[in-house]
């Protein structure tokens, strides 16, 4: 499969810069048999009760950060830990930066480059890890909002309460589980009076996840690894509802991904702790997901070809086609879909 395959025009004004407010007022496409404009509020009415909601409770972390080496000024995105005091970052001037340099952020908080990669990726070590390091960030640090999104380098801090789901409980993510950004208690009292159940697992998403594919041949990207995590808990209730007959429906690529990533042949889940690259193209057979809820995703990007996978290549293109000219809201602030597989047509 060629990346121009997953390629679509997208008017530049249709790129939310801020959320619906309120939330429930975000519209969403139902695809189904056909295409259905509803709003997030009618999210209880288009469920069933007894199906399982699976969300992500990953927690954005203030994870870009400005400083200096020397008189140099350098912008860092920390994408991925190491461990609790190394990190994966890229880097901006890249090129200004050897192994050993500090970068200073403020006072009593810098980091030493100890190696670079490409890309402007480079390995950085902070004196402080843990929850010491999460406080710093928490201090300095600006929510790392994808580039499509236009702020100034100092940030905005609406964006603290708006760039976090209701679900957030475990740092570590360096961008939002978006679909989750559209639930509210408001929408959740609704959810669990209609009968619909939910649980949650941690995907901690890290910034590559939303980079376009940039080679020819889809084969040749390269994902990069997120940490997740699918407690025992949330195991056996997935099992419960597998075994029951219920319909399992992920909030997110994340938790999509988490669940085929942890799923045996079928459907199974135990409980795990580690990483995942799994990269979901046309033609994956799906093992754990019913229904998938999602923002509407970049052309050429990893998230629109595994909607793709889905819901069916010429579906998702009639409903993204149909997106447009009803002006729906894009990417990560913007609007949402809920997808019915395409082998249930």
């Amino acid at each position: 499969m060629r990346t121009d395959d997953f390629d679509f025009d997208l008017p530049r004004e249709l790129i939310a810069q801020r959320p619906m407010e309120p939330r429930e007022a975000a519209r969403l496409l139902h695809v189904g048999q056909g295409l259905a404009d509803r709003r997030i509020a009618d999210l209880p009415a288009l469920l069933q009760p007894g199906d399982l909601l699976v969300t992500n409770d990953t927690k954005v972390i203030p994870a870009r950060l400005t400083g200096k080496r020397g008189t140099t000024g350098i912008e860092v995105t920390l994408h991925k830990v190491v461990n609790g005091l190394r990190w994966k970052a890229f880097a901006r001037p890249a090129r200004k930066l050897h192994a050993g340099d500090r970068i200073d952020f403020a006072e009593g908080f810098s980091a030493t480059v100890e190696d670079k990669g490409e890309g402007g990726e480079v390995t950085l070590a902070f004196a402080a890890g843990g929850g010491d390091l999460l406080a710093a960030l928490d201090r300095h640090g600006v929510m790392p909002l994808p580039p499509y999104i236009n702020r100034d380098r100092k940030g905005d801090p609406r964006d603290r309460d708006d760039y976090q789901t209701v679900f957030a409980r475990q740092s570590g993510a360096v961008a939002a589980p978006t679909a989750g950004l559209h639930f509210t208690e408001a929408l959740l009292a609704k959810l669990d009076a209609a009968g619909i159940e939910r649980v949650t697992v941690t995907l901690h998403v890290g910034a590559g996840t939303f980079l376009p594919v940039k080679t020819e041949d889809v084969s040749g990207h390269q994902m990069h690894s997120e940490a997740g995590e699918m407690p025992a808990e949330a195991a056996a209730k997935i099992n419960a509802a597998r075994a029951a007959g219920r319909r399992i429906i992920a909030v997110g690529t994340t938790a999509m991904r988490l669940l085929e990533s942890v799923a045996d042949e079928t459907g199974h889940m135990t409980p795990f702790v580690g990483e995942t690259n799994l990269f979901i193209l046309p033609g994956y057979r799906f093992k754990a997901v019913d229904l998938l809820m999602t923002n509407f995703h970049l052309p050429r990007s990893t998230l629109f070809m595994l909607v793709c996978a889905f819901a069916g290549k010429a579906r998702m293109e009639a409903a993204y086609a149909h997106a447009v000219a009803e002006q729906y809201r894009f990417y990560s602030y913007g609007d949402a879909c809920l997808l019915e597989p395409e082998s249930a047509q």
